[in-house]
């Protein structure tokens, strides 16, 4: 039992990682990025590329995979969604065409990871990098399931923290709720969305490595599978609640597990739309979202 939500917990720590970049940039800039998946798997993907080569440790392989993101997602925002923005008629149309703009953008980065390894897992095993394994009291653990929770928990309650008690967090809140006055208060939107993106591509490149280092490698739809879950996270806790998205992962990992002990596993996927579909009739503002869906 106790093997169980040890378990359970850490496979919400890597929903945090992943759905927090995601979430942060939905809820503050208002952009949907459909892209996300692919700037997790690609990040890994490159980190994988430099451990062929280079026999590296898990900090230098995370760093590789963070930076990566960082500057994938940076690019896609200069290059591709700012420019679909500012040449939007309304923000609505906007809005729709950064949904198909993410979409396109994601075949790239998949694509050339299916070309390479010809669909085939891959992974850090070229690396220096060994899992440990400790027993207490009977649970098993790893160094990579320590490093996971404390990279989840910690990184989630404190974005939580400072998007509610910082300036800049307070800044980006502000963008959430109204671009237009924000920019007549002095608040620099281009630079603040930037940042958002960086920030939000480096945790997916941290979630990538860590999840890869987890299952011992992943595929180049890896992405996809996990942007679905996301979307689900991000519903259940409230769009544009970062507490809100550390309590849907703990709601979709613990209720995977619940369905993979009690059944033979092939519902597991089901779930996600089953909560999805649940609290969007019973609540659709989500469970920590205020009334009126604002994006701060």
């Amino acid at each position: 039992m106790v093997q169980d939500l040890l378990n359970a917990t850490t496979l919400a720590s890597i929903y945090i990682l992943f759905a927090l970049g995601m979430s942060l940039v939905w809820g503050t800039i208002g952009i949907l990025n459909f892209a996300h998946g692919s700037i997790f798997m690609f990040s890994a993907f490159v980190a994988y590329l430099v451990v062929q080569q280079i026999p590296l440790g898990m900090p230098a392989v995370v760093a590789i995979a963070m930076v990566s993101g960082a500057l994938i997602a940076v690019a896609m925002q200069y290059l591709v969604f700012q420019p679909i923005m500012k040449k939007a008629k309304n923000p609505h149309a906007g809005e729709l065409q950064l949904v198909i703009g993410g979409i396109g953008l994601s075949a790239i980065p998949i694509s050339f990871a299916q070309r390479s390894t010809l669909s085939n897992p891959f992974g850090f095993s070229g690396g220096s990098f060994e899992t440990q394994v400790y027993t207490i009291g009977g649970v098993i653990i790893t160094n990579v399931m320590i490093i996971i929770l404390i990279a989840g928990l910690g990184l989630g309650v404190g974005t939580a923290l400072w998007i509610r008690n910082s300036k800049k967090g307070l800044a980006l809140r502000a963008l959430g709720v109204d671009p237009e006055v924000s920019a007549m208060m002095g608040i620099d939107r281009p630079k603040l969305a930037l940042a958002t993106m960086l920030y939000s591509g480096a945790l997916a490149g941290l979630a990538g490595a860590l999840l890869t280092y987890y299952f011992n490698s992943i595929t180049s739809e890896s992405g996809d599978t996990l942007l679905l879950k996301a979307f689900a996270v991000i519903i259940l806790g409230g769009v544009g609640s970062i507490f809100g998205v550390i309590l849907g992962s703990f709601i979709l990992a613990f209720a995977e597990f619940g369905v993979l002990l009690y059944t033979d596993g092939s519902w597991v996927t089901a779930v996600s739309f089953g909560l999805l579909f649940l609290i969007l009739i019973i609540r659709p503002q989500g469970i920590l979202g205020k009334k009126e869906v604002r994006r701060t």
